[in-house]
């Protein structure tokens, strides 16, 4: 399960996970959400509802590159720095290939769709 996101020009491939929450995510697409900033590791675009939490657990091996949803805002979260994990992250995927397009600093429309 794939997506391709699409922002200022720039696109980049997740690669999903076999979970509910993934699952759910791309029972949604496409999407047009609008992704900015938050903190200095990562970018967020609001769902236009909260996923599926059933069966998530708790994880330890964060990565850059690592795409979630954080369950109490209903958000997908791009981490592009290192993180830890905090409760109410769930884990979807991963981002493929580099992750400057998520570096870009701003606010802009975000375009997300299935790739295979």
């Amino acid at each position: 399960m794939r997506l391709t996101c699409r922002f200022a020009d720039q696109s980049f491939d997740v690669t999903l996970n076999d979970s509910r929450a993934a699952r759910d995510l791309l029972s949604l697409l496409p999407l047009e959400l609008t992704i900015e900033d938050y903190a200095q590791n990562e970018k967020i675009a609001y769902l236009p509802r909260k996923l599926t939490e059933q069966g998530a657990t708790a994880f330890s091996d964060e990565a850059i590159g690592d795409v979630c949803t954080y369950a109490p805002w209903g958000n997908l979260v791009f981490f592009h720095a290192p993180y830890r994990y905090s409760r109410g992250l769930v884990r979807l995927g991963r981002v493929e290939g580099d992750i400057a397009p998520l570096k870009l600093r701003g606010t802009y429309p975000l375009n997300v769709i299935s790739h295979g």
